[in-house]
């Protein structure tokens, strides 16, 4: 999951709740101080939240950007409901489109570009699929952020599967203690959130919809390449594949491979892993703004 480097929210960003077609979404904006270029919605991942873009909102919005950054269904303080249903990729995907048109509606955001995280990516994939059916698009762009063409890495496969063993016999604070003492006991010596930090992790993963987990794990684990098709539904939009230079879920040959064959632009950021969102934001920010530019 991703950890993001602090909670506190910027002077420019406030947190709200939006309402849309398909029921009301957690989430945070940030606000430029000056003319507003353009718009962005911020689509995070399998365990994630809003807050893993807490760290891009403040550098964004100084360039210009109106942002909005969500908790999808089933996640953190969106909730959701006990139907597997609901947290199919089609049904997360149409939840995109509402998102979309709910930002749109607000008005003066300009043009609006979209971006997923990890299982995120696949989710903006879906909505870009359905709405390529319906006619003109209603972004300006897509960024598929450390994403990849299908299933993830059967190494990380193997972990996902796991937890979905787990999910039908454990409650997930149960899960929570044994990833903490698996975490301790792997000898990983990578460095320790602050206690903030480490506290929101915990109540984030808590306030998940079990259900959610069970049915987008499984969806990770299986997921089918629709690379021909988006490349398809994406003929004059541009896109952009961005990630770190590694990557546990998608190895990021195979996130370049994706790239070439959408004919997307591609950027590395340099010291960063699946997250350069939260680990290198000052980077991702500015790749992010030169392409939407």
């Amino acid at each position: 999951m991703s950890t993001p480097p602090f909670l506190t929210l910027p002077r420019c960003a406030r947190a709200l709740r939006l309402s849309t077609s398909r029921g009301g979404f957690a989430a945070l904006r940030a606000e430029p101080d000056g003319p507003v270029r353009g718009s962005a919605l911020l689509v995070p991942g399998f365990t994630g939240s809003k807050e893993d873009f807490i760290a891009l909102l403040e550098p964004l919005a100084a360039a210009g950007y109106r942002v909005t950054a969500v908790d999808q269904r089933g996640q953190y303080e969106t909730g959701g409901p006990d139907d597997p249903a609901a947290y199919a990729v089609e049904a997360l995907g149409a939840d995109v489109r509402a998102l979309t048109e709910a930002v749109a509606a607000d008005g003066g955001g300009g043009p609006l570009h979209l971006l997923g995280h990890s299982f995120g990516g696949q989710v903006v994939r879906e909505a870009v699929l359905a709405a390529a059916a319906d006619g003109p698009s209603p972004w300006r762009s897509l960024t598929l952020m450390s994403t990849g063409p299908g299933a993830i890495d059967p190494a990380e496969a193997a972990r996902t599967k796991l937890l979905l063993d787990v999910l039908p016999v454990m409650s997930l604070e149960e899960i929570w203690q044994v990833m903490r003492q698996m975490e301790e006991g792997s000898g990983d010596q990578k460095q320790r959130p602050e206690p903030a930090v480490a506290e929101f992790l915990h109540r984030r993963w808590l306030a998940n919809v079990p259900l959610s987990l069970s049915v987008t794990g499984g969806h990770l684990v299986a997921a089918p390449d629709r690379v021909a098709e988006l490349a398809a539904a994406t003929a004059g939009l541009p896109v952009l594949v961005l990630s770190g230079v590694r990557d546990y879920a998608w190895p990021v040959p195979e996130q370049t491979r994706m790239a070439e064959r959408l004919g997307a632009r591609r950027v590395v950021v340099e010291d960063a892993g699946h997250s350069p969102n939260a680990e290198r934001p000052a980077a991702t920010a500015g790749a992010l703004a030169a392409f939407w530019a």
